[in-house]
């Protein structure tokens, strides 16, 4: 067993559980993690920078179980709040399953690279910026107020984020904001909303990528760096609730310009950081 690899996954796992729910794109931080660790090869690199993300949907899941539940068996039941969120997140999650589905494997190809995510992080956070400096008035204070036309809206945002470099949180979390939805209730619904959407593109990419894995060893990796992914984002999403309670998101704004800055600097210069 290599040990080293071992280490390298788990603290993919980390980079995973604790980029994935916060507006600065998890995939983007997982492609130059895997570049700076010299990660495992690139095909396999890849499949695991999807799949991973299984581990931190699955600790939204076990956080907010009981209103999940009620959202699945309000479909069934008709219990009000439970059958409206239920139905929000389904229409919500159509559009990036359609375009997904249809265009996911060519934007992987074309735009898995360092100056795709430079500029993604740098446009996002310019759009972050500009929210928090002309906040819209609340009409949604919580998850269950969202309507489902906004949940229709959201959807079609979360398109972009198919983008690597644009994070799926970002543009549903800020999306939901300009749409006039309290900032607790859009970071919930980013939560809710990454179920169907990185369980359903974890386990495609797995089908179709099953054969590169070799043995044992390589899936026992995958699972170091899913487990990990649950646990840091478990911790990830407590806290995180916690700062938006009491906080604006101007950081990550910041955050990703100078980050995107600084991968844009290096990936047109060639420099290397050692």
């Amino acid at each position: 067993m290599d040990l080293l690899l071992l280490l390298k996954a788990a603290i993919m796992g980390i980079v995973e559980g604790v980029t994935e729910f916060l507006p600065i794109s998890s995939t983007g931080h997982l492609i130059l993690a895997s570049e700076l660790m010299d990660f495992w090869t690139k095909e396999k690199s890849d499949v695991f920078v999807i799949a991973i993300q299984m581990g931190a949907i699955a600790a939204v899941i076990y956080e907010y179980w009981a209103k999940l539940w009620g959202a699945a068996t309000g479909l069934v039941t008709g219990e009000k709040k439970g059958r409206h969120l239920g139905i929000s997140l389904i229409l919500a999650s159509i559009p990036i399953m359609i375009v997904g589905l249809s265009f996911g494997q060519k934007v992987k190809e074309l735009l898995f690279n360092d100056i795709s995510i430079a500029l993604g992080l740098i446009v996002g956070g310019v759009i972050i910026w500009w929210v928090e400096k002309n906040p819209p008035k609340v009409n949604a204070v919580e998850v269950d107020d969202i309507s489902l036309k906004e949940a229709i809206y959201i959807g079609l945002i979360q398109v972009l984020a198919l983008i690597p470099g644009t994070s799926r949180s970002g543009a549903t979390i800020i999306g939901a904001m300009m749409l006039g939805v309290s900032r607790k209730a859009a970071t919930e619904f980013s939560f809710f909303l990454g179920i169907p959407v990185i369980v359903g593109a974890g386990l495609l990419d797995l089908y179709q990528s099953y054969h590169i894995f070799e043995g044992k060893q390589d899936w026992i990796v995958l699972g170091v760096g899913t487990l990990v992914s649950f646990i840091s984002a478990l911790v990830l999403i407590r806290v995180l609730v916690a700062y938006v309670a009491k906080r604006d998101f101007m950081v990550f704004a910041w955050y990703r310009i100078i980050s995107g800055l600084i991968i844009l600097l290096f990936a047109l210069t060639g420099w290397k950081l050692w």
